[in-house]
């Protein structure tokens, strides 16, 4: 639902095409839930509003590189979500042994293109296309344990937000009893 909800534009600069919703669909089916990993930023309601694809290389000639790929709801914008979902995909490819990260992108892609060169990505451009190669160095105790505090956190924050919407409905619900039974009993004149 998140990439559908993107915008022409967005789609485009995600995709590097203008991708329509059946696109988008046979993308999400192709992503391989074994080998890469999807990061998601959600708000209080549980909707994605920024997302994130590791996909590490299924080629063995590539098997210690990672592509990255991101998009940010408009509304959401300029948070810095991309930013930490790529800090974050950086901290645990370094954990998985990758040593090049890199990132295909539309040259017009700007917000992308700063994320990689604020990180020290080298980046080449090539008229309309740019990639990003950041070499990664090997994991250590602190990438370990950052990596290790940033998914609980996460695990805390996505279960607040849960038990908070679960007790906003329940207070929903409560409130539609509590004016049926006042509209019960102003109609039988109690």
């Amino acid at each position: 639902m998140h990439l559908k909800g993107l915008g022409p534009q967005d789609r485009y600069l995600r995709f590097g095409y203008p991708a329509t919703d059946e696109q988008i669909e046979n993308y999400v089916a192709k992503l391989d839930f074994l080998r890469d990993d999807i990061y998601g930023v959600f708000n209080r309601r549980l909707e994605i509003v920024a997302m994130a694809h590791l996909a590490f290389s299924a080629d063995p000639h590539w098997a210690t590189c990672a592509e990255f790929g991101v998009s940010v709801n408009l509304h959401m914008r300029g948070r810095g979500l991309g930013a930490r979902l790529f800090d974050r995909a950086v901290v645990h490819s370094r954990n998985e042994g990758v040593g090049l990260l890199f990132i295909h992108a539309l040259s017009e892609n700007t917000a992308m293109l700063k994320i990689a060169r604020k990180s020290g990505a080298r980046v080449v451009r090539d008229g309309s296309e740019s990639d990003a190669y950041l070499n990664l160095t090997p994991a250590d105790l602190d990438s370990q344990m950052n990596e290790l505090i940033e998914e609980g956190m996460a695990d805390v924050d996505f279960h607040i937000k849960v038990q908070a919407k679960q007790f906003l409905q329940m207070l929903r619900t409560l409130q539609e009893v509590r004016k049926g039974v006042r509209e019960s009993r102003h109609q039988s004149g109690v």
